[in-house]
C-alpha cells in the first residue's frame, strides 16, 4: 500500500504540476526521490531490454543494465554543476528540492521510452533492419528528452514566477545546462555502446572507441539508404533487346 502511495505520487506531477511542486517542499515527500528512482530504473531497464532483444537473450540484459547507467551517471555528472550555479545566482530552493526537479524530467522520459516499446518491437518483428531500428531508437531518445527536459524548464519557471524562491536569470542559465546535459547523454551513451548488436555479429561487451556518435548517425543513414537503393534495383524488370529476339527468332528458323 505505502509503495503504490508513492509511485502514485511521482506520476501525480502528470497531472497536476502547480500542486506537484507545492507538495516538494512537504515532510511527506522525502521519499519521492527513492520511487523516482525505482521507476526511472525499471523503465529504463525494459527498453534497453527491447533494445538488445534485437540480437541475442545476454545483450537484452546488458542493453537494459547500460541504460540504466546511462540514466543515472548522466544525472550525476552533471547535477553538482547545475547546483552550484544556482545557488551563486541566487536560488534559495534546496539540494533536495533540485534532485527532484530533475529526477522528475528523467521520470517522464523513462515513462515515453517505454510507451514506445510497443512501436520498436513491431518494427523489429516486420523486419526493421539494424541500422533503421539504431535510427529509430536515436529518435525516441531524442523525442522523450525533449518532453522531460520541458517538464523541468516548467517546474523552474514555477518556481520563479509562483514561489519567488528561483531567480528569473537562473531558467536562463538553466537551458544552457540543459545543452551540456545532452552532450553528457550523448558522450556517455557512446562509450557505453553497444545497446545492441548486428544479428551476425558475436556479442559484445562494450566496442573499441572508434569514430563518434554524430558519424555514427550519418553511416546508419548512408546504410538505409543504400539498402533501399539495392532493393530498388532487384526488383526493376529485365527488358529483353529486340535485336536479341529478333536475332533468337532467326536461328531458329
Amino acid at each position: 500500500m505505502k509503495i503504490s502511495k508513492g509511485i502514485k505520487e511521482v506520476f501525480n506531477i502528470f497531472q497536476n504540476k502547480e500542486s506537484y511542486f507545492d507538495s516538494i517542499d512537504k515532510k511527506q515527500s522525502n521519499n519521492l526521490i527513492f520511487y523516482q528512482v525505482i521507476i526511472i530504473c525499471a523503465f529504463a531497464f525494459i527498453y534497453g531490454i527491447v533494445m538488445g532483444s534485437y540480437h541475442s537473450f545476454l545483450q537484452s540484459i546488458v542493453a537494459g543494465v547500460k541504460v540504466i547507467a546511462l540514466f543515472l551517471f548522466t544525472i550525476v555528472i552533471c547535477f553538482p554543476s547545475f547546483f552550484i550555479i544556482q545557488q551563486v545566482l541566487g536560488s534559495k530552493m534546496g539540494v533536495r528540492q533540485m534532485v527532484v526537479i530533475v529526477m522528475s524530467g528523467m521520470v517522464l522520459m523513462s515513462t515515453i521510452l517505454l510507451s514506445f516499446t510497443p512501436i520498436v518491437i513491431f518494427f523489429q518483428l516486420t523486419g526493421g533492419n539494424y541500422h533503421f531500428l539504431q535510427l529509430l531508437h536515436v529518435a525516441v531518445f531524442v523525442f522523450s528528452g525533449i518532453f522531460g527536459l520541458r517538464l523541468m524548464v516548467e517546474a523552474l519557471k514555477y518556481a520563479c514566477e509562483k514561489k519567488t524562491i528561483y531567480p528569473q536569470i537562473g531558467v536562463t542559465v538553466f537551458k544552457i545546462w540543459i545543452i551540456i546535459l545532452a552532450f553528457v547523454g550523448i558522450q556517455l551513451s557512446w562509450n557505453l555502446r553497444p545497446f545492441m548488436c548486428e544479428k551476425n555479429e558475436d556479442f559484445k561487451l562494450f566496442r573499441k572507441y572508434e569514430g563518434n556518435f554524430y558519424t555514427a548517425i550519418i553511416y546508419s543513414v548512408q546504410q538505409l539508404a543504400a539498402n533501399k537503393d539495392k532493393q530498388a534495383d532487384t526488383l526493376k524488370p529485365v527488358n529483353k533487346s529486340p535485336e536479341k529476339v529478333i536475332k533468337f527468332d532467326t536461328v531458329q528458323h
